[in-house]
């Protein structure tokens, strides 16, 4: 991105501020939308900007409410403000103007309080390679001044598939077992909310799949998730809403299969019996595409429309004497609207 790197400092908390959290013990169906839809928001931005010292305007005039116990994906370029957005949020970075409330909670007026809700899952791992896994995971837990709880640091260790590597110093651990870390290291004062920014990158694809298991599931004990990520196939795969960002803006915000609905288009894919060297002048209304060879045809219809157009068109392909052998229908992906989205911000 092209504001200056900000690092997390764990900082001790001070704990008659720390109010109790339910992380541990909430349970919710992630099925029942529209329970969690009439919830309050757990994060609430108000007309937030960002200009940094040398002028950089990072964010420009953010709103947005984020559920509890959903997965939200926050998607865009490199400078987009994600990592912006995110600091503020946990407190690392100070906001230029507006307001960001967490569980009704201000980040500024009550810092202590809200940074002892939040966990946040950094790209990389800055801790003391020479450090036990269960050290480091305890150590996390009490800056924020929670008693401690062996019981429950076994649970977490356990869960992520850390229990055998408990006295393992970091510097012996794979580069997917230090991801796990990051996120028990995160998880060790059992916040409400959990900051994952790009959580698999680098990652082989089997534990790709398995960090996805671990985020289901920590939404399903009721955690909320937020995650910033360049793999458009793992927000399409995890979240229940995505917003999109670029130039500092939001851009949009919607349910992801909202989104897919109101943006999506399929493609037809006509396999000819004889090869066209054109497309013939009494097709031209169409749009379609004849690809390089030119034995096929396809055409992009848009799904919300009242008539898709495709029962004209095999009407007037007869009458233009095209044949087709086959056909077959794709539809877009998330990634075709994201990149279509990022253009049309430009």
């Amino acid at each position: 991105m092209a504001v200056r790197s900000e690092h997390l400092i764990e900082t001790p908390a001070d704990p008659e501020s720390i109010v109790a959290n339910s992380w541990s013990s909430a349970t919710v169906d992630p099925s029942a939308s529209a329970t969690i839809t009439a919830v309050a928001p757990i994060i609430s931005i108000s007309d937030l900007s960002k200009t940094y010292a040398s002028g950089f305007q990072a964010l420009k005039h953010i709103n947005l409410d984020i559920r509890r116990a959903e997965i939200f994906a926050l998607l865009g370029p490199n400078g987009a403000g994600k990592t912006s957005l995110i600091s503020i949020i946990c407190g690392i970075v100070n906001p230029s103007e507006g307001a960001v409330s967490v569980d009704g909670h201000d980040i500024v007026a009550a810092y202590r309080t809200v940074r002892s809700m939040i966990g946040l899952v950094p790209q990389e791992l800055t801790t003391d390679a020479f450090e036990s896994v269960w050290a480091s995971v305890t150590f996390s837990r009490g800056l924020f001044g929670k008693a401690a709880n062996p019981a429950y640091i076994e649970k977490v260790l356990k869960d992520l598939s850390l229990w055998d590597k408990t006295d393992n110093k970091i510097m012996t651990l794979s580069g997917g077992m230090k991801r796990r870390l990051l996120i028990a290291k995160a998880l060790s004062h059992e916040p409400q909310i959990l900051f994952l920014d790009e959580p698999t990158a680098g990652v082989d694809v089997e534990l790709r799949k398995d960090m996805w298991q671990i985020v289901r599931s920590l939404r399903a004990s009721g955690a909320t998730i937020i995650l910033t990520t360049h793999y458009i196939e793992e927000a399409e795969e995890m979240a229940d809403r995505i917003g999109v960002m670029a130039k500092g803006e939001l851009i949009l915000v919607e349910r992801k299969d909202e989104l897919m609905r109101k943006l999506g288009r399929k493609q037809l894919v006509l396999q000819l019996h004889h090869r066209l060297t054109s497309i013939p002048p009494e097709l031209a209304a169409y749009g379609l595409e004849l690809n390089a060879d030119g034995s096929e045809l396809m055409y992009t219809y848009d799904t919300r429309a009242e008539r898709t157009g495709i029962s004209a068109l095999m009407k007037d392909m007869s009458a233009a004497g095209i044949v087709f052998t086959d056909l077959n229908t794709s539809e877009r992906s998330l990634e075709d609207i994201f990149v279509d989205l990022v253009r049309a911000s430009r």
